[in-house]
């Protein structure tokens, strides 16, 4: 993980704690090594560490109550009452803490004290683009973004193990899922269906269960930080517009693999990956960047489609993985434009030099627009 320059930046003032959130293997551990070697670190990960405090949470007080440092609590969801002592000593003893996690579902499910507004929250993205010297698209899109499975030569092995994982520690640890065979083919399925508007009959009908019990399989998705959602836009109602939500599984690598597919270029399947990819970037940027910025899909009835907008309304983007891009393929931009007000509209291609299509929909490289995008060009 050493080649990586993350961009994640946490500057704690005195007395003041946070939660750092993050799906497993992300880089959550490997960052507080590196940048806060002074801190206090107890790993609920280890599981001696995690038997003492599981049973008795108030060792944290006894122990650290007169600490000068920086206290980080890592998996912090694995022993919810331990935040009744944080909060006492945030309270009481001045202290700061760094409270890391991959699922904040067990906390909210156990009622737990989530500080009531003493912490920050922060999130970490799998890898984007400026924290990466240089990488091959293709690859990528298979072996996904987390650094391990990015920098290893067996991404496949990776990706296997760290499925396997989340279902042994995530799911079936927590028994939130009677049915793990279900899960597992809900989780091939919901793979397949990443980037489009969710059908929960549709996936409750090739899952074998019920579509109520599809419902709840998403929301464990997104307690544990394997995806979300994506809402069209609604700002004011419109009969031509969808009010169905998009999916996208957290990391374009990972629905890869459940999804059994590794995306060669021209292919549809590398189009859909690189729009997901694509996503993960706007994530990423509104994680470390700009995390009020508002992101959304637009589509109508009839199924004109924009990929993403960008804040109120201000930017349109729509992705397409060809080297060649024309007119025909910013229709949906075109439509949008005839109904809202823009101030950019932007058709994202493989296509290897900038160009101005007609209705002034800008068309721009991937890289250069990922390039304009983090450097604050964009939005």
């Amino acid at each position: 993980m050493e080649r990586f320059n993350r961009l994640l930046n946490i500057q704690l003032p005195a007395g003041k704690s946070a939660f750092l959130w993050g799906p497993r293997k992300v880089g959550k551990s490997f960052w507080i090594k590196q940048h806060l070697p002074d801190a206090v670190v107890i790993d609920f990960l280890k599981t001696d560490v995690f038997a003492d405090y599981a049973s008795k949470p108030w060792l944290l007080r006894e122990r650290y109550s007169d600490t000068t440092s920086l206290i980080v609590i890592d998996e912090v969801q694995m022993v919810p009452d331990i935040l009744n002592e944080v909060h006492w000593m945030i309270e009481n003893a001045g202290l700061s803490f760094l409270l890391t996690g991959s699922s904040p579902r067990k906390l909210r499910r156990s009622h737990a004290n989530l500080l009531g507004g003493r912490a920050w929250r922060y999130t970490m993205t799998p890898l984007c683009y400026p924290e990466l010297k240089e990488f091959d698209i293709q690859f990528a899109l298979t072996s996904g973004f987390l650094p391990s499975h990015l920098s290893s030569p067996e991404p496949i092995q990776e990706l296997r193990a760290y499925i396997a994982d989340y279902l042994k520690e995530e799911i079936a640890a927590e028994a939130v899922v009677r049915n793990i065979p279900a899960f597992s083919e809900f989780l091939r399925v919901a793979a397949l269906s990443t980037g489009e508007l969710i059908n929960y009959a549709n996936v409750a009908r090739d899952t074998g269960v019920s579509a109520k019990v599809v419902r709840g399989y998403f929301e464990i998705l997104e307690d544990t930080l394997l995806g979300f959602r994506l809402n069209p836009w609604q700002k004011t109602p419109d009969r031509r517009l969808i009010e169905t939500e998009k999916f996208y599984l957290f990391d374009v690598g990972v629905a890869n693999y459940l999804a059994r597919r590794q995306p060669q270029f021209s292919t549809p399947e590398f189009g859909k990956s690189f729009e997901h990819y694509i996503m993960m970037e706007l994530k990423a940027y509104q994680a470390y960047k700009n995390q009020e910025l508002p992101l959304h899909f637009w589509r109508t009835s009839t199924g004109q489609e924009v990929d993403f907008i960008l804040g109120d309304m201000e930017v349109a983007v729509e992705v397409k993985a060809g080297k060649r891009v024309d007119n025909a393929h910013a229709k949906g931009l075109r439509t949008l434009a005839e109904s809202h007000v823009l101030k950019r509209s932007i058709l994202i291609s493989f296509e290897t030099e900038p160009k101005t299509l007609s209705g002034n929909i800008e068309c721009i490289p991937w890289r250069l627009f990922l390039q304009m995008l983090w450097g604050g060009e964009i939005i």
